[in-house]
């Protein structure tokens, strides 16, 4: 059966999407069968941000309520063969998603994928509470801000106590912290949360730190995984918080401001 990852969050606009797309493009390039599912009904973005979006014919709801099976809404990527998507309902109501409707669709998956990863709406509505429900593992994104690290904390209540897992008594989902949007700059300014500050808050196991980078923008836009731009500190990192979630011993990078040189100082650069 395949390993069910729910990327989750208490705050939007932290990055779900984009890492979710990101890391089950790094899963399938390493040659694991993947298929990513947005679970953000009515406000679906994972198909753009994976540039298939001129492909969608059926999607997520259609196949719970059996208007179109798997096979016609998945979504086979154009750059890695291993990796699909299935989309969400632009036109549905978040309750089309039922815990038995969604139940029967992950188990079809899980029978001929390696990995299955959930992008979450932020929060715990009710599309949220679906995504989070039949997780293995959960990677939880924050930004190094109080209120985005607060809601982070909550979420993770609800991880431990409403998931599948907890109300059969099995082993607690895995839970790693991916923290996004860092300015080791801003962070020696006292402008934004360290590592450390946040680490301290959430007791998490850090999976990544990603660093502001204009590489995100452009790489949704253009409708590519940003995992894809390996020249990019963005990307870069995201393929480390592949390898970490993997097992590998990769060390953290991008958690010191750049040393700038004389000539830069002097100018001011």
């Amino acid at each position: 059966m395949a390993r069910i990852i729910v990327i989750t969050s208490g705050k939007g606009g932290v990055g779900k999407t984009t890492t979710a797309a990101a890391m089950a493009m790094g899963l399938a390039q390493r040659g694991h069968r993947t298929v990513v599912i947005d679970f953000d009904v009515g406000l679906r973005n994972l198909d753009l941000i994976m540039g298939c979006e001129r492909r969608v014919v059926y999607d997520f709801v259609n196949v719970i309520n059996g208007e179109a099976n798997l096979t016609q809404a998945l979504i086979r990527d154009k750059r890695c063969d291993s990796l699909y998507v299935l989309p969400a309902s632009q036109t549905r109501d978040k309750e089309a998603l039922t815990k038995e409707g969604v139940g029967e669709v992950l188990e079809e998956l899980g029978k001929g994928h390696d990995y299955i990863v959930c992008d979450s709406p932020a929060g715990i509505e009710h599309g949220a509470t679906m995504a989070m429900y039949f997780a293995d593992d959960a990677v939880v994104v924050t930004n190094p801000e109080v209120s985005s690290v607060r809601d982070s904390d909550r979420m993770l209540g609800i991880l431990s106590s409403k998931s599948r897992r907890a109300e059969e008594g099995e082993e607690p989902i895995k839970e790693h912290l991916l923290l996004t949007r860092y300015a080791p700059e801003r962070v020696d300014r006292g402008e934004m949360l360290s590592v450390g500050d946040v680490q301290e808050i959430l007791s998490l196991n850090l999976i990544g730190v990603v660093p502001e980078s204009k590489a995100v923008l452009n790489a949704s836009n253009a409708g590519i995984p940003v995992v894809l731009d390996s020249e990019s500190t963005a990307g870069q990192a995201y393929n480390d918080m592949v390898s970490r979630y993997l097992g590998e011993d990769v060390p953290m990078r991008f958690l010191e401001a750049e040393k700038k040189g004389i000539l830069s100082r002097f100018f001011g650069g």
